[in-house]
């Protein structure tokens, strides 16, 4: 069901065929060569008529050129009768989702019914290796071909378009993923999967897997046996008899570590279980990749999620496609087993509101969309909402939800919320990591809790890998804690706000508050007439309560899959206390650069790092990256002295890890376009050297020195907050080593 983003089919039986060789499997991220062949149809092409060759925006495809034949993604065409062609590409020289844009003119001469154009992307004649595929896998890889026969700029969709298949690349990562908490005797599965270089689950996996746990667990065979083909599997109707913390270590065939599973907290008693969700995603049918079926089915089978929405742009779900989804989420939603939520994004321009996004309880609902930009059928734009204040208007009686983000537009929160349905804000997507959201709703007084999704473009909801293109930051994934894995157990846990976010980890996070005299929980937000329902003495992250206490205690308890680098206690947009695992006199060799934060809002927020780390009166012994996704981008050192990266961000971090020959010899320089700075290496701490660029938002580099080597993949301790004169919104953001993040949703604390 795919949408042709009103692009012409008039006479299109006459408009010529289109075809491409080879047509066996490419690897993702591979470099190949192609020949796109067009052949007129019955009208020709006209003089000054010409070809449009458009992929998806999605795709992270090498960026096409016609000046260097020796080098990657170059491109020629040549006409069977010597026609002059003229070739220009373009990212954004089409119709949405198809933008990226190889355009042929016929600049000078006609052709004839039968005549022939052959492009060759990636002409590898003159020492080019060819156009790199796309980092991510696709059945389908469509070249659309649109031809202008008559040279009016009206082009016309081929009835039969050229694809070829893009698969994935052997295994070099593996994964192993748990439940966080459940209870004992309870029932669990353990997902494991390898995956290629760029984040693809790999059909290559096989051999002896050994299963090694940290303690009993019933039904956990010793090993697997596994043949190509399978791009995942799935351990089901495990349990384990005793409280404690489960890991499980895999091992190949020569005893190998290939991986860890996160930690999975057993425990006697349990109140709210932990569900992990991917509440945002794209498919092929607005401006993502592969169909809604396949994002599904990659979700529950391939990311081991518990609950997801599908969330496609409104201006481009026709409704037809509206009613295949609700028709997808009632097929594939089973209580206990897999939770699905029908939703759209609603994309308002920023002026109007900005993103949003929207999930229903139920099928069947009416879609308010923010324009008719691309959907043809303009027979329902009534029921359209073209600001954020026209879509909180209209959903006032449904039983849904909305929760803020920043994609491409931003959520302006500060021009329109309704705290009745907008419970949560989005801070932290593939686009990019987004703290300041938060506090613009601390800022207005709005109580809302925090979540973190994939907004996904490339079919791989729920481990959501960035690729090569303009995303910044790998896909989040939001933990609700629920009486149950239903859509109603879900839902109340969304509406108060019990849940927390991550940037794709699974970690355990418990974030309680005390009281030292019983404190007044309300049942919702009293800002929207909620009232008081109890007295109580704890409560936990999401919580809006009124306490008489000038000081409370903070319970944390979190334990992680990767070691924890920091702990920041907040209250409101204030940091109280930064909490490390370690003290001064574990510092050793290793120091590490950070460089962060956003240019602004918009679609323009990135920030360019390009730079390098230079040592004089020392050198580097080793270094180890920190979110940088793109592995054509990797660190390099020239010279043992130096260390060079490309690199930006879009909110969130990236940086490197560098052990030094001497641990307090000689001096850093550090040099990119933002931040320019000399640090004596003596000088460098346990506290962060923070070095400004005076612009932007959070925008910054950090130096600071760690313990060679951090074991600490828990932490459990309490702390004793004073009270603020005003309204207490108190958290936790935790940051690991590996450069994943954490954020409990705020528990607000009323005078």
């Amino acid at each position: 069901m795919r949408n042709n983003a009103f692009h012409s089919t008039y006479l299109n039986d006459r408009a010529g065929h289109a075809s491409i060789t080879p047509v066996t499997p490419f690897e993702a991220g591979a470099f190949a060569a192609l020949t796109l062949t067009y052949t007129a149809g019955y009208f020709g092409i006209d003089d000054t008529g010409g070809l449009k060759i458009v992929h998806r925006f999605a795709s992270d495809m090498g960026k096409m050129q016609f000046t260097d034949p020796a080098a990657p993604n170059y491109v020629t065409a040549e006409a069977s009768n010597n026609a002059v062609l003229e070739l220009r590409y373009d990212q954004k020289g089409n119709i949405r989702p198809w933008d990226k844009t190889l355009s042929i003119r016929v600049q000078r001469g006609f052709l004839r019914e039968g005549d022939r154009i052959v492009v060759r992307i990636g002409d590898t004649r003159q020492g080019s290796p060819g156009i790199r595929i796309q980092t991510f896998t696709e059945p389908t890889f469509e070249f659309k071909v649109l031809v202008d026969a008559f040279a009016t700029y009206n082009f016309v969709e081929l009835p039969i378009q050229p694809t070829i298949p893009v698969v994935a690349g052997p295994p070099v990562l593996y994964k192993a993923i748990l439940p966080t908490q459940r209870r004992v005797g309870e029932v669990f599965a353990l997902g494991f999967k390898g995956e290629d270089r760029w984040g693809n689950p790999s059909h290559r996996v096989e051999g002896r897997f050994t299963l090694e746990p940290s303690m009993p667990v019933d039904g956990l065979p010793t090993h697997l046996d596994l043949k190509q083909g399978a791009l995942a599997t799935t351990l089901s109707g495990l349990s384990v008899a005793e409280p404690g913390e489960l890991r499980i270590t895999v091992r190949d065939e020569a005893g190998r570590v290939l991986c860890a599973s996160n930690p999975l907290r057993v425990v006697s008693t349990l109140e709210l279980s932990p569900y992990w969700a991917d509440l945002h995603g794209q498919s092929e049918e607005t401006i993502g990749t592969n169909s809604a079926r396949e994002l599904i089915e990659f979700a529950r089978d391939r990311a081991f999620l518990d609950a997801m929405s599908h969330q496609g742009n409104d201006f481009q779900i026709t409704t037809p496609f509206w009613q295949e989804l609700n028709r997808l989420t009632a097929e594939y939603n089973r209580d206990g087993e897999f939770v699905i939520f029908p939703g759209y994004e609603w994309s308002g321009n920023t002026g109007l509101g900005g993103d949003r996004n929207v999930m229903f309880r139920d099928e069947g609902r009416q879609i308010h969309r923010s324009h008719h930009a691309l959907v043809e059928d303009l027979s329902d734009v009534a029921t359209d909402a073209h600001s954020a204040r026209d879509l909180f208007e209209a959903l006032a009686g449904e039983n849904c939800v909305v929760f803020a983000h920043i994609g491409g537009r931003y959520a302006d929160i500060t021009a329109a919320h309704d705290g009745r349905i907008e419970r949560s804000v989005e801070i932290h997507s593939d686009w990019g990591t987004f703290e300041w959201l938060l506090d613009e709703a601390f800022a207005q007084g709005y109580r809302v809790g925090v979540l973190a999704n994939s907004d996904g473009h490339k079919g791989r909801h729920g481990a959501s890998h960035p690729g090569a293109s303009l995303f910044g930051a790998y896909g989040g994934l939001s933990c609700l804690l629920a009486t149950e894995l239903t859509r109603d157990g879900l839902f109340d846990a969304l509406r108060r706000r019990h849940h927390y976010a991550t940037t794709g980890c699974r970690a355990h996070l418990d974030a309680r508050v005390r009281f030292d005299q019983p404190a007044e929980l309300y049942g919702d937000d009293p800002a929207m007439g909620g009232r008081i329902t109890g007295r109580v003495r704890e409560a936990r992250m999401g919580d809006i309560l009124r306490s008489a206490d000038d000081s409370v205690t903070l319970d944390i308890d979190v334990s992680a899959g990767a070691p924890i680098e920091r702990i920041e206690i907040r209250n409101r947009s204030t940091v109280l206390e930064t909490w490390r695992p370690w003290t001064q006199d574990a510092l050793g060799h290793r120091i590490r650069i950070i460089w962060e934060g956003s240019e602004y809002r918009g679609r323009g927020r990135q920030s360019v790092w390009d730079g390098s780390a230079t040592l004089e009166g020392n050198r580097f012994e080793s270094f180890k990256p920190i979110n940088l996704w793109n592995i054509d981008k990797p660190l390099q050192l020239p010279r043992p002295d130096r260390l060079a990266w490309s690199a930006l961000t879009t909110g969130g971090f990236g940086g490197a890890d560098l052990m030094l020959a001497d641990a307090n010899a000689g001096t850093l320089r550090l040099d990119t376009p933002l931040v320019q700075a000399e640090l004596a290496i003596g000088d460098i701490g346990l506290q962060d050297r923070v070095l400004s660029t005076g612009g932007g938002i959070q925008r910054q580099m950090r130096v600071f020195r760690l313990p060679d080597r951090n074991d600490q993949h828990s932490a459990q301790f309490s702390r004793r907050i004073r009270r603020s004169e005003a309204e207490d919104a108190l958290y936790v953001c935790i940051t690991l080593e590996d450069g994943h993040r954490i954020w409990s949703s705020p528990t607000y604390l009323l005078r």
